[in-house]
């Protein structure tokens, strides 16, 4: 669908897109058939997508021969792509809601599906990080967001970039940065660069109690970066685990949330115990 296309459409609808939703709408053709070619999907294949918007991506997805289960926000969008697309389609089924407050996993099942997503960009931070915590996870997602964003999920310790959310994705996720997107294949074009990023599903992910407490300690110290991490866990676990922890991660006392790795935080979980209550 091109600009004016989607103007009409607007018009139609009565819709005016949302800044505060962040709808940003892809109206390069080109691109949008790179991004699924990128995804490498297959047919019969489950696909989540977040935010099918107008229906551009959904209609490239179920060309590929995807089983799609879309979610909207937006009640007028969610309308018409439910019309467009075939309400008895029993290749596409769209829920009408926010992804961020809905459960995924009952949504999704047991199947294996993977997500690909013109992520709204108020949702993305978000839903990202709820995939991560998922009992049943995307194998993978392919999903355009903000360039910012994109910078935090592929950071490095030590780097301006790198936070919690990076930790939190990369204990479940490896990640990629596929694409840089410039503004302009956007309606309205966004005041901001996107990216696409693939996130893929690591085989040698911890379990689940070490993931959760790696990522509540990721938490506690990002949440007071520029103080030492040692002092910080002391204050809550007892500090012969807490110092047993950092010297097999090998990190010294004087080591700051920037400095921890991921596997970092994997290690202090295995060595530290919660709290009692």
């Amino acid at each position: 669908m091109n600009k004016s296309e989607l103007i009409a459409l607007f018009a139609k609808l009565k819709l005016h897109p949302s800044r505060r939703l962040g709808q940003n709408f892809l109206v390069d053709s080109n691109l949008l058939s790179a991004l699924v070619r990128d995804a490498e999907l297959l047919p019969g294949e489950q696909v989540l997508e977040v935010g099918p918007g107008a229906g551009a991506l959904t209609a490239a997805l179920l060309a590929a021969g995807c089983i799609v289960t879309a979610i909207e926000l937006d009640h007028r969008l969610a309308e018409y792509v439910a019309d467009r697309f075939g309400r008895d389609n029993a290749h596409f089924r769209l829920l009408q809601g926010d992804a961020c407050r809905m459960d995924i996993d009952a949504v999704m099942g047991a199947e294996p599906y993977r997500c690909v997503a013109n992520l709204p960009y108020s949702c993305s931070s978000p839903f990202l990080a709820t995939a991560a915590t998922l009992n049943n996870p995307p194998t993978a997602m392919h999903v355009l967001l903000q360039k910012e964003m994109a910078d935090r999920l592929t950071a490095h310790p030590g780097g301006k970039d790198y936070g919690v959310l990076t930790v939190r994705l990369a204990l479940r996720y490896d990640t990629t940065m596929l694409r840089i997107i410039p503004p302009n294949v956007f309606f309205p074009a966004p005041e901001v660069t996107s990216a696409y990023v693939r996130l893929t599903l690591r085989p040698d992910a911890p379990e689940p109690e070490v993931r959760k407490l790696a990522s509540t300690l990721a938490g506690e110290v990002f949440a007071h970066r520029r103080k030492k991490s040692f002092r910080l866990l002391t204050g809550r676990y007892p500090e012969e685990c807490v110092a047993a922890a950092f010297a097999a991660a090998g990190l010294t006392q004087d080591a700051r949330a920037d400095d921890i790795p991921p596997a970092g935080f994997v290690t202090l979980a295995r060595f530290i115990q919660p709290p009692t209550p």
